[in-house]
């Protein structure tokens, strides 16, 4: 995929077939999204573009709301080009940019700049000054211009609109279950294992990675059992049948169920998140055990896709409760892993 973050480039592509938004998730409403505007393309044998923004338009015209994004820009940028967007334009969005005619940025931009023949986006797409371009305006202005427009209804799941903030909601709640369905896959952040303490394995008998992540939306504070990728690994670059993960744009976000024993390098782990209250301390952390593993890897890059969660963090009366209960969540953590299937971003 093309990533494109200077405009004064030029934008000229065949047929361009275009989506506008945040696209933050890449959500299954976003997926939906994505598939008409490839099927599109490959029916007028065009380029399948999509335009984002960063930073996202909510912490520019509404810093103080302390918006927190699902992904990294770079996992943002992943995930679309796997849906098989072959360009990504990325726009600097400012207060100036937000003060921009709709009719300008269709006519200046979208035709005048890119050249679009289509133009697809979400039920409830607004842009421009004041939010003021409609859905409606921009058939009206692709009637005008000549360019088609199409409009893809929201997705749902069990009478519950798929969006970005509902799903941030729901993983703050630790709701991770309903956050992955509507994902697409089970939600994930990437950390850098680091020292820690040192007490999983001396003390507890259950050797910890601590690591510090990029990532802004961790789900709420407790236990989850989850699986664990090495994001620079080689052993994620083929699966058992010698098969490329990244050969298929499509392959993990809509039909793999890349589990650890298809894929090399994905294992089933435990993983805590929060203040270790029984030690008395009050600085959040982030540890993954993971079973059946013994290499050090400090240093390295882990993707932590949470499946399901356990239980909430309690402070305990000692080390030997601690340990005990440590014990049966990674039971519970196996007893979930052992029939849960859910789609992994690798």
């Amino acid at each position: 995929m093309k990533i494109i973050t200077d405009l004064h480039t030029s934008l000229r592509f065949k047929n361009p077939v275009v989506t506008i938004g945040n696209f933050d998730g890449v959500h299954i409403g976003h997926q939906k999204i994505f598939r008409k505007v490839v099927d599109k393309a490959r029916e007028i044998n065009g380029t399948p573009i999509a335009i984002t923004f960063n930073p996202h338009p909510v912490r520019v015209l509404a810093p103080e709301s302390g918006l927190k994004m699902l992904n990294t820009l770079e996992d943002k940028r992943a995930l679309i080009s796997r849906m098989g967007i072959k360009v990504l334009i990325c726009i600097g969005f400012s207060k100036e940019f937000a003060h921009m005619e709709p009719d300008e940025f269709i006519k200046d931009f979208l035709i005048g700049k890119l050249g679009a023949q289509w133009v697809i986006v979400g039920h409830n797409y607004s842009f421009g000054k004041g939010k003021k371009g409609t859905t409606a305006m921009l058939r009206a202005r692709g009637r005008k211009y000549g360019f088609g427009v199409g409009v893809v209804r929201y997705a749902k799941m069990h009478d519950d609109v798929v969006s970005s903030s509902r799903i941030r909601s729901l993983l703050l709640r630790g709701r991770v279950c309903e956050a992955s369905r509507m994902l697409g896959r089970a939600y994930h952040i990437d950390g850098t294992v680091v020292k820690g303490a040192g007490r999983g394995g001396p003390l507890l008998h259950t050797p910890t990675a601590n690591i510090v992540t990029p990532n802004e939306l961790i789900p709420k504070e407790g236990v989850y059992a989850v699986r664990i990728s090495f994001r620079d690994s080689n052993e994620l670059k083929t699966n058992d049948k010698g098969l490329s993960l990244s050969s298929d744009p499509l392959l993990v976000t809509r039909h793999s169920l890349l589990v650890t024993d298809e894929v090399t390098g994905v294992y089933d782990g435990v993983a805590n998140i929060g203040k270790n209250p029984t030690f008395g301390e009050n600085r959040t952390s982030y540890e993954v055990h993971i079973f059946n593993f013994n290499r050090s890897i400090v240093g390295e890059r882990l993707g932590v896709h949470f499946i399901d969660r356990i239980r909430d963090e309690k402070k305990f009366s000692g080390v030997q409760e601690l340990q005990e209960c440590i014990l049966k969540d990674i039971e519970k953590a196996k007893e979930i892993l052992s029939r849960r299937k859910d789609p992994l971003f690798v």
